[in-house]
């Protein structure tokens, strides 16, 4: 049961941000700009940045709906992301990516563990500025929304199902259409 009065059967995120409109007009352009906007990142691997994040964060919610968006948006590739899920090196991944994640990681922890190595090895294995500014921001931002949505004790549905649902519309439509 969530900790503040939210509507009811509506999951995660969700739930405080139909309580909320005001904050959830930010919220959801924050998120439609970093992982829907223009970047030198593919949509799908800023999803699974945002899935490798709230992993790390133990956040059931944002976990799974990110996870089944990373799936939907990565095609072929998608394989990846059961290996962050299950906190093991993801396989089939790029070089710029790993190096990428590495960052994410670190800025997960204790943004200021990034140090100047991570970055040169993220620019080596192709990263350009946008990339390693979008990891930094991504990392954060689910920091933020893990948080709002644990720390409300929103509901997380265990089944998978519907993560797919949520997947798909995430991955079809973005984050203004909630």
């Amino acid at each position: 049961m969530a900790h503040i009065k939210l509507p009811d059967g509506v999951p995660g995120i969700l739930g405080p941000m139909m309580a909320y409109p005001d904050s959830e007009k930010y919220l959801s352009g924050l998120a439609q700009a970093v992982l829907r906007g223009p970047s030198s990142l593919t949509e799908g691997e800023r999803e699974a940045i945002a899935t490798f994040v709230s992993s790390g964060n133990e956040c059931y919610f944002c976990t799974n709906s990110h996870a089944a968006a990373a799936r939907q948006l990565l095609g072929d590739k998608c394989g990846m992301i059961d290996d962050i899920v299950a906190h093991v090196p993801p396989g089939g991944i790029s070089d710029k990516l790993r190096a990428l994640l590495t960052i994410a990681g670190k800025v997960r922890r204790d943004g200021r563990l990034v140090c100047a190595e991570d970055v040169a090895d993220a620019r080596a294995a192709g990263a350009d500025d946008k990339a390693i500014h979008d990891t930094v921001l991504i990392a954060a931002m689910f920091c933020m929304y893990n948080r709002y949505v644990d720390g409300l004790g929103t509901w997380a549905p265990q089944d998978p199902a519907l993560y797919e649902q949520l997947g798909t519309r995430l991955a079809t439509h973005g984050y203004l259409s909630f």
